[in-house]
């Protein structure tokens, strides 16, 4: 199943910054394994924001949540999470 997911990070202004680089190092290397796996298909930055779209290519809604409730971030985000399906007219088999 493909989700769009939106996610907002809001890290409190008085955090620990080293803790925070920290959270931030793990997450980037989290994300990019979950990418090598075909989980995290597309993952974009909004610009001027701290926050992301993303596209999840998992096998339902438990596994989505099982993967982002457990991203070192997930205390700092405000998520939105929108399921996806294929679109009649779309030209692509894999919508890759």
């Amino acid at each position: 199943m493909l989700f769009h997911v939106r996610m907002d990070v809001r890290i409190p202004v008085d955090f620990d910054p080293d803790r925070a680089d920290e959270l931030k190092r793990i997450e980037r290397e989290r994300a990019q394994d979950l990418q090598r796996q075909g989980k995290w298909r597309h993952l974009w930055r909004i610009a001027g924001q701290y926050s992301n779209f993303s596209v999840f290519d998992v096998s339902d809604v438990q596994e989505l949540h099982d993967i982002v409730s457990t991203l070192p971030l997930f205390p700092f985000m405000d998520i939105e999470v929108t399921p996806l399906c294929r679109h009649p007219s779309s030209i692509h088999d894999d919508d890759r």
